[in-house]
């Protein structure tokens, strides 16, 4: 099945393209003091190492707004100030150096300020993103509305778009995002209907690693698959790098991007006699820096092994002593089951290398 992405706008976070016909972008926030510039800056460094692709950072005072000119000048990614309430540290983040802004025009004051920041956006070529989420509704909606639902998220959305809108700019990105998948998908799927804008899609205070994980996956996943969704974030009460991981599994499995290796591994039975959980474990740790977008199956079972993945570009299966290194199928060497994951990561390292090469040679 091909997905057919909604076309939107075409909008620049930094050098990244958002929007219109490109990649749908993988983004993540750290969890520093913004003010701590060296932990930032180092965390920063870890998720680039991940592939993140626009990190956001948090804003909550003047200390933090300075701190983003320093940080950008050590990190390779564009940078997102997250702002609330205080139009001026929109300002001073802007002037920082900052990438884009994201905030909700109708909690940062009064038109005239709401006016100040968006001249600056405008004077610094930057984007605002409207971030709408169902925990900080206006009140009069949630009035409207007896709470926080999908029709009130795109009602607050809609607004804030026309406040930005009204004073001629449309550099604008927006995201609605629940802490509950039916929600969140209800809430999207309607503002795709009403507008073009870039959408930054995501399930918010998701939580812990598997229920943040599953519903993240649900969630951005069935908008992916509908078409919906320009950038996404994977919120995990975890170390952040983990939600740029989840990120690309989500985009792998819907075969929307490719960014690293692929792993596949049968989930084993009574006819695995080798410790295919162990071996799975390191080959992933062992590969987790990797971007070559290459597909690895590990196997339990000599037989059936192979041909069950024979769609990997390099697998490998063992048992009763013995191991195969097999490429689309074909099986191309055996040798001692205590090899199995030396051989495979040095023929995946002679893939690399040939890749790299070949590259090189084309340039």
């Amino acid at each position: 099945m091909t997905i057919k992405r909604k076309k939107t706008r075409r909008i620049m976070v930094g050098k990244v393209k958002v929007g219109g016909t490109a990649p749908v972008a993988v983004q993540s926030m750290t969890n520093t003091f913004t003010q701590d510039i060296p932990a930032t800056v180092a965390q920063i460094k870890q998720l680039e190492k991940a592939g993140c692709e626009i990190i956001r950072v948090a804003v909550p005072d003047e200390e933090a707004a300075r701190a983003i000119s320093l940080i950008k000048k050590r990190i390779s990614i564009p940078i997102i100030a997250d702002i609330h309430f205080d139009y001026r540290l929109a300002i001073a983040a802007a002037k920082a150096g900052a990438d884009g802004l994201r905030l909700n025009p109708g909690n940062i004051g009064s038109a005239d300020k709401v006016k100040i920041v968006v001249g600056c956006a405008k004077d610094c070529n930057i984007p605002i993103r409207i971030g709408v989420n169902a925990g900080s509704l206006e009140k009069d909606i949630l009035k409207k509305y007896n709470g926080a639902c999908a029709e009130g998220m795109v009602e607050s959305a809609i607004r804030n778009i026309e406040i930005l809108t009204s004073h001629d700019f449309f550099n604008i990105k927006i995201s609605l995002k629940a802490s509950d998948v039916p929600r969140t998908i209800a809430a999207y799927r309607l503002l795709s209907s009403k507008t073009d804008f870039p959408l930054h899609v995501g399930v918010t205070e998701a939580g812990p690693l598997y229920p943040g994980i599953v519903k993240s996956s649900i969630g951005i996943g069935m908008l992916l698959a509908e078409g919906i969704g320009d950038t996404i974030r994977v919120s995990l009460t975890r170390d952040p790098v983990e939600e740029v991981r989840v990120g690309y599994e989500i985009l792998k499995a819907l075969q929307i991007r490719r960014h690293g290796p692929e792993i596949i591994s049968c989930p084993t039975c009574g006819r695995c006699n080798i410790n295919l959980f162990d071996i799975v474990e390191r080959v992933d740790r062992a590969l987790s820096a990797s971007t070559l977008p290459i597909k690895i199956a590990i196997m339990g079972c000599l037989v059936n092994g192979p041909g069950e993945a024979k769609e990997a570009d390099i697998g490998i299966a063992g048992g009763d002593g013995a191991g195969i290194l097999f490429k689309k199928g074909k099986v191309i060497k055996k040798f001692p089951q205590e090899q199995l994951v030396d051989v495979l990561l040095k023929e995946i390292e002679q893939t690399i290398f040939t890749t790299e090469h070949t590259e090189t040679t084309e340039k």
